[in-house]
């Protein structure tokens, strides 16, 4: 999403990937038409899960970080840059940031899209941890460490994730960062739009369908259980209408394909809603996904029960001009954005009321709901074009200026 705007502020970038070929995850060839063509893009080879798994390790940032250390090592044999810029969630590759500033004396800049060592499991449940928890928190406490201390500048989603870091690694304390989540990017709804066809509908069009895409897990719940509640409390009461509704949970596990466990549905069961609810764990492309949500009659977005947790997920939602529904923690960042942009139905799990929810159930079923009208000054605020702006101006505060 930056990319289309990098040279625009000076800065011309050049991305280096694993090849596609050593990645399980769905393939969306469409990203493609959003990458400007004068890009360069390197790939870089992985070793094959069929092998490594054999040892329990299928993690791509382990299987492919020699493979970066390699590539790096390459380019910057032949060629200046002013700065390695980590922008991906598979963060063991981010340790080869400061081997390199060692070797050669290049910043980097490390983008926090998620957190990377965290407590946030250690009180939970075995079964309410990711799978290989234990090996991928003790992997990350040694791996963060080597990134972190030597880190020019931080980007991250979270103010709380900035935080965190400079009060763990006191050597980064005063480094440059800033907060900058994902970014509306317009052109992604038009590649979608035009290549609608080549997707399969998801949505049964015999029911008023309310769809949300993304991970699942238990800390959704205490987002999700008011929606549930106020359902099964109208449907309790006699509101036949209700049953004209169905809920879509889709690519709510980071599992392979057909073998993720629901996380969804045996909520709806415990509270007598199963009926109404469709969980669909495997995940589904990009642009699936955007065609999906035009597809919808309406949106929800629960967030997680973990404070810091910022959902970038949200602005594919927001260009979407389709009623909305969300709930989160009252700590999260999200609920200020929304307000920022113009939702009204976004509310904290704490509060929201059986009549906030069932307001906005009744309005679909009644046909009362009207296409949301966003703030323009929030449409600009949070668009990929301002996003990569702010990216930039931090790039410039390393280097000077000088790219």
């Amino acid at each position: 999403m930056s990319l289309p705007y990098f040279a625009a502020n000076g800065w011309h970038a050049e991305v280096i990937m694993v090849d596609e070929q050593y990645a399980d995850l769905p393939m969306d060839e469409l990203l493609l038409q959003s990458i400007p063509v004068q890009v360069k893009v390197h790939k870089v080879k992985a070793l094959k899960k069929s092998i490594t798994s054999k040892l329990g390790l299928g993690s791509i940032a382990l299987r492919s970080l020699w493979f970066y250390r390699q590539k790096i090592n390459e380019l910057l044999k032949t060629h200046a840059y002013d700065l390695i810029y980590f922008s991906t969630t598979q963060f063991p590759v981010c340790i080869l940031g400061a081997y390199f500033k060692k070797r050669n004396g290049i910043p980097y800049v490390i983008d926090m899209q998620d957190p990377w060592f965290s407590n946030y499991y250690e009180n939970k449940p075995k079964a309410q941890r990711p799978p290989k928890y234990w090996f991928s928190y003790r992997l990350n406490k040694y791996l963060e460490p080597i990134a972190m201390n030597s880190v020019d500048g931080l980007v991250s989603v979270s103010d709380n994730y900035i935080s965190d870091l400079k009060n763990r690694y006191p050597a980064i304390k005063n480094i440059p960062a800033v907060t900058i989540t994902f970014g509306a990017f317009e052109p992604d709804m038009q590649i979608a739009e035009q290549n609608k066809n080549t997707f399969p509908n998801l949505l049964d069009s015999k029911y008023t369908n309310i769809v949300y895409i993304g991970r699942g897990g238990a800390d959704m719940h205490r987002a999700v259980t008011p929606l549930f509640n106020s359902l099964r409390a109208a449907l309790n009461e006699g509101n036949e209408a209700l049953k004209s509704l169905r809920f879509y949970f889709i690519g709510t596990s980071y599992a392979a394909n057909g073998q993720g466990k629901p996380s969804i549905l045996p909520l709806a069961r415990q509270m007598g809603v199963e009926e109404s609810v469709i969980e669909i764990t495997d995940r589904i492309s990009y642009y699936h996904t955007l065609i999906t949500l035009q597809q919808a009659d309406a949106l929800f977005i629960p967030g997680s029960d973990d404070p810091k947790y910022t959902a970038s997920k949200i602005y594919p939602y927001l260009l979407t001009p389709k009623p909305l529904l969300a709930i989160f923690n009252k700590a999260s960042s999200v609920i200020n954005i929304m307000k920022e942009y113009g939702v009204k139905q976004v509310y904290d799990y704490e509060t929201v009321t059986n009549a906030n929810i069932s307001t906005f159930l009744s309005s679909l079923i009644n046909g009362s709901t009207e296409p949301p009208q966003y703030h323009s000054e929030a449409v600009n605020k949070y668009s990929a074009r301002q996003m990569t702006i702010n990216q930039c101006k931090l790039f410039d505060s390393i280097t000077g200026g000088e790219n």
